[in-house]
């Protein structure tokens, strides 16, 4: 087996009770040939001087103080003074299983470039897992287990930030953590499907993603529950929408709403039906909104959904099927 040089980068701030823990994951893998280059994000604990020591102690080990503010400037920071020939980034409260990197080169070595190896994720918390974070794990690992990650990109970010593995050229093509665009995972997800690598298959559990109440994801305001309407509409928009086609929004709820005025905004013009009698025939933004069985007489419709319901959209994709309608030719779900 070849071992090429895997370059982990990690961001930290503050997180002195669970940073041990995940450097000496990284230590325990079984494939040895990395070097780590973990930034400092102006912490305010003792998460600096705990790092400090393992880098003492492991010359594979680079501590760096962030030249700018943030998890993207941390890791631009740390992928500027990276070497390797494949590049992994991870979080400092989680925890790698110890064939993580293993696992990942081999994949990338059996694929080649213009692939992403991707494991599968365990959530984790002292506190219990609520139940939206465990959906999201299943959702997830059964895309990953299939390789079809790109088929739901719209409906939440497809590639697990702390577990993915890429060749160096490959991110550098498609402008690695260059954009200032949060959350830079699901953007960095939607760049890897713009360039079309493709996601390889795996159905083992490689990495354990830690939850607990003041993680990053859940306090900052990059990350505030908003269903990152701006950034999925910006890569339909530019990678899947056809002009030719006519545009049909789905629900008239608040994500539907946000929907209409951003593309009332950008002089894209649309239909929109939705399923409540008390908002049918109404004039919403210039709009009238129509009933889903109107979508049967829209000529060639390209379907933009933003139904939550589960059972809903079941039904809906049934609904499509019956029309000959294809996953994101012909609509996407944005939920």
């Amino acid at each position: 087996m070849q071992t090429p040089l895997v370059s982990i980068l990690i961001p930290f701030k503050n997180t002195e009770a669970f940073i041990k823990a995940c450097l000496v994951s990284v230590l325990n893998q079984t494939y040895t040939h990395w070097e780590l280059l973990i930034v400092d994000d102006a912490s305010s604990d003792s998460s600096f001087n705990i790092v400090k020591e393992f880098a003492e102690n492991d010359d594979r080990i680079t501590l760096l103080k962030n030249s700018g503010s943030g998890i993207i400037d941390a890791l631009r920071f740390a992928f500027k003074h990276s070497k390797g020939a494949f590049i992994t980034r991870m979080d400092s409260d989680d925890i790698m299983h110890s064939n993580k990197l293993e696992v990942l080169v081999t994949n990338l070595l059996k694929h080649g470039k213009q692939h992403i190896a991707v494991g599968l994720v365990n959530y984790f918390s002292e506190d219990g897992i609520k139940e939206g974070y465990k959906n999201y794990e299943i959702w997830l690992n059964n895309l990953t287990k299939t390789g079809r990650n790109y088929s739901e990109i719209y409906k939440e970010c497809v590639i697990p930030s702390p577990c993915w593995m890429a060749h160096r050229n490959d991110l550098i093509a498609c402008d690695a953590f260059n954009p200032n665009r949060y959350p830079e995972d699901y953007d960095l997800a939607f760049r890897f499907y713009k360039h079309q690598y493709k996601c390889i298959p795996c159905d083992t559990v490689i990495h354990d993603w830690r939850d607990y109440s003041s993680r990053t994801s859940r306090t900052h305001e990059h990350y505030a529950e908003n269903h990152f309407i701006d950034i999925k509409l910006r890569y339909f928009l530019e990678l899947d929408y056809n002009p030719d086609k006519s545009l049909v929004i789905w629900g008239a709820g608040n994500k539907g709403k946000t929907v209409a005025k951003t593309l009332i905004k950008k002089a894209v013009p649309f239909q929109w039906i939705c399923d409540n009698p008390n908002k049918i025939g109404r004039d919403i933004y210039g709009s009238v909104l129509k009933p889903f069985s109107a979508l049967k007489n829209i000529k060639n419709p390209q379907s933009i959904i933003t139904v939550a319901n589960k059972e809903a959209q079941t039904e809906i994709r049934d609904y499509m099927n019956t029309l000959n309608l294809k996953n994101v030719c012909d609509y996407v779900f944005f939920c």
